[in-house]
C-alpha cells in the first residue's frame, strides 16, 4: 500500500496537482486549463512511457560498533523515491532528498538517502536480517531496487581453531591449522612468521587452503620459526597463539677413512665423521660408532719382546681381582646378617587376611611368634623405649608400644616415635614464611592454608572441604632433616596465571613449600579438576610457576616422561601429581575439538529471612571443584543464603556458545519475575577461562503480599545449542528447613596436618614387609606387578618401574586415594590372593613390632 503521503501524486491529472507537479518536480509551468507550460528542460516525447531506471541501488552494508550506515537510492525519471525496510514505510523526514536534470538527456534525477542505527537493526528478533529497499515512482508507475541488507559487524575473540607447535624433519611436509574466530563479516586469514606476513605469491614453498591452513610444502632450516594465524574483518584484527616449528636435522655418517697402520698392541683403527649432514637445531645425533679397530695378522704385528711392564701388568690385574673378590664377601656377610636381624622370612600371608585388625600383645605367649595385625594406637604422640632392636630368634621378653616403625638410633640409644600432630603457631609460621620473597604472594588468611613440621617418618597436610591434600610418604624427607612445609590454595585474582587463545583452567592454583627443599622421593599433590577427563578433546598440561614468578609446562598429560621430576594419575574428579619438587601448580587445558567439555556446578541461594515483597534467587556457575563449593558456601553464609536446591552438574562444551538462565512456571497470581528480558547470559569467555571464580545470576522476584510464601518455579540453565538443566523448584520461603547446606558441604572434620604413622592407613613395619617382598621381580608375575594389577593401577608401570622400590610408590598412591575411604581389609585380601600365588606367609614376632 502506498503512503498517505503519496496520495497527490496517483491524482496527477488533476490541473491542480498537475501545476504542482509540473512545478516542483519537472521545472516547468502549466497555465489553466489549456497547461501552457514554459519548459526550462525540454523532455523527450517518449518520458511519459518511461519507467523509472535505478542509477544507484542501495549495497549490503555492516554497521561497526555504533556508527550509523547510510543507504543511497538515484532513479531517473522518477517522481518520488521512498524507503520501505523489512516491510514497513521509512517516514519521509528521515529521508534525504536531491533533484537535478540529466544534461544529456533533460530527464530529472532524483537521489535519496537515509540513515539505520544499531539500535534499529537490534530491534529485529528472529531470523530475518535487517533490510531495505527503495520504490521510485514516475508517471508511468514504480520500480523496487534490490533489497540491501543492514547487518552489525562482529569479530569474537577466541579462535575456534589454532596452530599447534611441531618438530619436524628436514624436506617433510608440515600443516599447520587455524579456524578463525566466527565474525560477520567472515574474518579473512592471513600467516606470519616471527611477525613478517607470508605471501605465497613470492615464496611457493607456503601453500594457504581455502580453510585457511598453512602448508610447507618441504620445511627447510630458515623456515623454524614463531607461526601466527591472523583473522581480520572491518571489526577487529584477531592473533591466534603462536605455533614453533622446528625443523631439525639428522645427522649422516661421512665415509671411513683409510685403516691406520698396524700398532704394537697388534691392532689397527680406522675412524668416521658425523657431517653428512651435521647434526643441527635439536636434530639426532648419528648412530653406531665413529672409531674401529681390527686385530692384524701375525706377519703385519710389529715384533716386540716382552719384559718386566709385561710381568708387573699381569701382577696388578691378580692383586685388583683378590681385592674384589674380598670386598664381595663382605658385602654378602653383612647383607645376611642384616637380613638374620631385621627382616622376617616370608613364612604366611594370613597376616593381611585379616585386614590388620587391632590386637593387644600380651605380656606371654607361647614361644611361636604371632601374627603381625598391630594398629597403631593414634591417640598416642610419642613413644620411647631404652635398648636396641634384636632379631626375633633373640627376643627373651616382649613389651607394649603403640605404634611400630623402625627408627635409626638415636645417640642415647633410644628409639623415638613421633605420631599425630606437630603444632605450630599460626600468625608465627606465616610471618616467617611471609619475610621471605618468594613468599611475599601466599595468602595470609590461616584458613585456607595447612602447615606443620615433618622429619623422615612423613605426613599429610589438608584443607579440608577442598579435596586439596599434601602426602609425604616416609622416608621422603632424607632422615636428619626437618622441614616446616606448608600447602595452601591461591585465591587472588591478580595471582591467576595468564591464559591465551582458548586455554582455560582446569583446576585450583595450589601452592605447597617451601620450593628448594631436598627431597628423596616424590611427594603427592591432590588435587580436584573439572573437565571431563577425555583426553581425546583436550590438551591438558602441568604449569609450575617459576621463582621469576613466569608459569612453565613442566608435564602434558598423556606423555608423561618417567624418568622427569613430574607424573600424574588422573581420575574423574580428582588429578594427583608427583612431584619431587614443591611449589605452585595448576591444571590449564586446551581443547582440540568442540567436545571438549569442563563441568560446572549450578548452586541456588537465597535469603535465609525475607521480610520484603522481593525474592531473590542467586544462581552460581561455577568450575565444579571442592574448594570453589566450599568458598562460595562461605561466602553465602556471610550474605545471610541458604542453599534452596541440590548442587547441579552441567557440562560446559567448547563451542563458543553462551550460558542463558531464565525462570518459568511461577504461579502468576502471587509471584512475578522482574526480569524485563526472557532470560539472562552469561558470556562463553567469562566461563571457559575459569579466571572468575564465582560468577552468578540473580532473578529478583516479587511476591503480592508478605503472606504469600509457597514459591514454585522452574528454573531453566543452559548453553546454546548444547546441554542444559531443569531444575523445578517447590518450597516455603520462611519455613523452609531442609539441611541442603550441611548435607552439600561435605562435613570434612579431618586433622589439617598429621605427622608420622597416624598419617598413614598402613602400619609402617607391615610397609616395609610388603616392599621388601614384593619390589624383587618373580618369575611367575607375583609381585608388585601384581600389586598395582590388582589395585587397577597397571596403566602406570612404566612409572612404577622407574622406581628404586615400585611397591613403595604403589603404596603411596594407595594411600593418597583411601585416606577417608581406605579399607584394609581389601588391601589384605589383594595381598592374601598374592601370597597364595606365590605360597608364601609373612611372620613376624613381637619383639618387631
Amino acid at each position: 500500500m502506498m503512503p498517505l503521503h503519496l496520495a497527490p501524486f496517483v491524482r496527477w491529472r488533476s490541473g491542480l496537482v498537475l501545476a504542482w507537479i509540473c512545478l516542483f518536480t519537472f521545472g516547468f509551468t502549466c497555465v489553466g486549463g489549456e497547461h501552457a507550460a514554459t519548459v526550462t528542460h525540454p523532455l523527450p516525447a517518449a518520458f511519459s512511457d518511461l519507467l523509472p531506471n535505478f542509477l544507484v541501488e542501495p549495497d549490503d552494508v555492516y554497521i561497526v560498533k555504533n556508527k550509523p550506515v547510510t543507504l543511497t537510492c538515484r532513479s531517473t525519471p522518477a517522481t518520488q523515491i521512498y524507503f520501505k525496510c523489512n516491510g514497513e514505510w521509512v517516514h519521509q523526514d528521515q529521508h534525504l532528498i536531491e533533484r537535478d536534470v540529466d544534461p544529456a538527456t533533460g530527464l530529472p534525477v532524483m537521489q535519496v538517502k537515509i540513515d539505520i542505527s544499531r539500535q534499529q537493526v537490534e530491534k529485529i528478533f528472529g531470523l530475518e536480517d535487517y533490510w531495505c529497499q527503495c520504490v521510485a515512482w514516475s508517471t508511468t508507475g514504480t520500480q523496487k531496487s534490490q533489497k540491501a541488507y543492514v547487518r552489525i559487524a562482529y569479530l569474537r575473540k577466541n579462535f575456534e581453531e589454532e596452530p599447534l607447535g611441531k618438530e619436524v624433519a628436514l624436506d617433510q611436509e608440515v600443516l599447520l591449522r587455524c579456524h578463525p574466530p566466527e565474525g560477520v563479516p567472515p574474518a579473512e586469514v592471513e600467516w606470519q612468521r616471527n611477525e613478517e606476513l607470508i605471501d605465497p605469491k613470492t615464496d611457493p614453498n607456503f601453500f594457504i587452503t581455502e580453510d585457511h591452513n598453512l602448508i610447507i610444502k618441504q620445511a627447510r632450516l630458515a623456515d623454524t620459526g614463531n607461526y601466527t594465524c591472523v583473522a581480520k574483518n572491518i571489526v577487529a584484527r584477531r592473533k591466534s597463539s603462536s605455533a614453533t616449528v622446528i625443523v631439525y636435522v639428522d645427522g649422516g655418517w661421512s665415509e671411513w677413512s683409510k685403516w691406520s697402520p698396524c700398532g704394537v698392541d697388534c691392532t689397527m683403527w680406522r675412524s668416521r665423521e658425523c657431517t653428512q649432514p651435521t647434526p643441527g637445531t635439536r636434530g639426532k645425533d648419528c648412530q653406531g660408532l665413529d672409531l674401529q679397530s681390527l686385530n692384524c695378522t701375525s706377519e703385519q704385528c710389529p715384533q716386540t719382546a716382552s719384559g718386566a711392564e709385561d710381568v708387573a701388568l699381569y701382577v696388578g690385574i691378580v692383586a685388583v681381582a683378590l681385592c674384589l673378590t674380598l670386598l664381595l664377601i663382605i658385602l654378602v656377610l653383612v647383607y645376611r646378617r642384616k637380613k638374620e636381624g631385621l627382616d622376617a622370612d616370608v613364612a604366611d600371608s594370613s597376616i593381611l587376611t585379616t585386614g590388620f585388625q587391632p590386637m593387644g600383645i600380651k605380656p606371654s605367649k607361647p614361644e611361636n611368634s604371632h601374627l603381625l595385625t598391630i594398629q597403631p594406637d593414634l591417640t598416642t604422640t610419642t613413644t620411647s623405649y631404652q635398648g636396641s632392636l634384636r632379631s626375633r630368634h633373640e627376643v627373651t621378653g616382649k613389651f607394649s608400644m603403640s605404634n611400630g616403625p623402625l627408627l635409626e638410633p638415636l645417640p642415647n640409644g633410644s628409639h623415638t616415635l613421633h605420631n599425630g600432630k606437630l603444632p605450630s603457631d599460626p600468625n608465627a609460621f606465616m610471618d616467617r614464611l611471609s619475610s621471605q620473597t618468594y613468599f611475599k604472594t601466599l595468602p595470609r588468611d590461616t584458613v585456607n592454608t595447612s602447615y606443620g613440621t615433618f622429619n623422615f617418618l612423613g605426613g599429610r597436610l589438608t584443607l579440608p572441604n577442598t579435596g586439596i591434600s599434601l602426602l609425604i610418604p616416609p622416608e621422603a624427607i632424607p632422615r636428619g632433616k626437618i622441614y616446616e612445609i606448608y600447602l595452601t590454595v591461591q585465591k587472588n585474582e591478580d595471582m591467576r596465571l595468564p591464559l591465551a587463545g582458548c586455554q582455560t583452567l582446569l583446576s585450583p592454583v595450589v601452592s605447597c613449600g617451601p620450593p628448594g627443599v631436598v627431597l628423596t622421593r616424590p611427594v603427592i599433590l591432590s588435587m580436584d579438576h573439572c573437565f571431563d577427563a577425555c583426553l581425546e578433546n583436550w590438551a591438558i598440561r602441568l604449569k609450575k610457576q617459576s621463582y621469576e614468578g613466569t608459569w612453565e609446562d613442566v608435564l602434558q598429560l598423556g606423555e608423561d616422561v618417567v624418568s622427569e621430576p613430574y607424573y600424574c594419575q588422573l581420575e574423574a574428579e580428582t588429578c594427583r601429581v608427583f612431584t619431587e619438587q614443591l611449589g605452585r601448580f595448576a591444571l590449564v587445558g586446551e581443547s582440540l575439538s568442540m567436545a571438549a567439555a569442563k563441568r560446572l556446578k549450578l548452586l541456588l541461594f537465597a535469603p535465609a529471612y525475607c521480610s520484603t515483597l522481593e525474592y531473590n534467587i542467586r544462581v552460581y556457575c561455577m568450575d565444579d571443584t571442592q574448594d570453589l563449593l566450599k568458598e562460595v558456601m562461605q561466602m553465602e553464609r556471610q550474605l545471610g543464603g541458604r542453599l534452596i536446591d541440590e548442587p547441579h552438574v552441567l557440562l560446559f562444551k567448547d563451542s563458543y556458545h553462551n550460558l542463558r538462565l531464565s525462570i518459568h512456571d511461577m504461579p502468576q497470581t502471587h509471584w512475578r519475575s522482574k526480569l524485563l528480558a526472557g532470560y539472562q547470559e552469561i558470556p562463553f569467555y567469562h566461563i571457559w577461562s575459569g579466571s572468575q571464580r564465582t560468577l552468578h545470576c540473580t532473578f529478583t522476584l516479587e511476591r503480592q503480599n508478605l503472606s504469600i510464601c509457597d514459591l514454585t518455579c522452574t528454573l531453566c540453565v543452559w548453553q546454546v545449542e548444547g546441554e542444559g538443566q531443569s531444575i523445578s523448584l517447590d518450597f516455603n520461603i520462611s519455613k523452609d528447613i531442609r539441611p541442603l547446606d550441611s548435607d552439600f558441604l561435605m562435613m570434612d572434620n579431618c586433622t589439617p596436618a598429621l605427622a608420622g604413622p597416624s598419617a598413614f592407613q598402613i602400619p609402617y613395619l607391615i610397609r616395609q614387609k610388603i616392599c621388601s617382598s614384593l619390589d624383587a621381580p618373580c618369575p611367575n608375575g607375583a609381585d608388585w606387578r601384581l600389586l598395582a594389577q590388582r589395585l587397577k593401577l597397571d596403566r602406570h608401570m612404566s612409572f612404577f618401574a622407574s622406581k628404586s622400590s615400585p611397591t613403595s610408590v604403589i603404596l603411596d598412591l594407595w594411600e593418597a586415594q583411601h585416606f577417608h575411604s581406605g579399607n584394609l581389609n581389601q588391601l589384605a585380601a589383594v595381598m592374601a590372593e598374592i601370597g597364595k600365588q606365590e605360597a608364601m606367609i609373612f611372620l613376624v614376632s613381637d619383639g618387631e613390632c
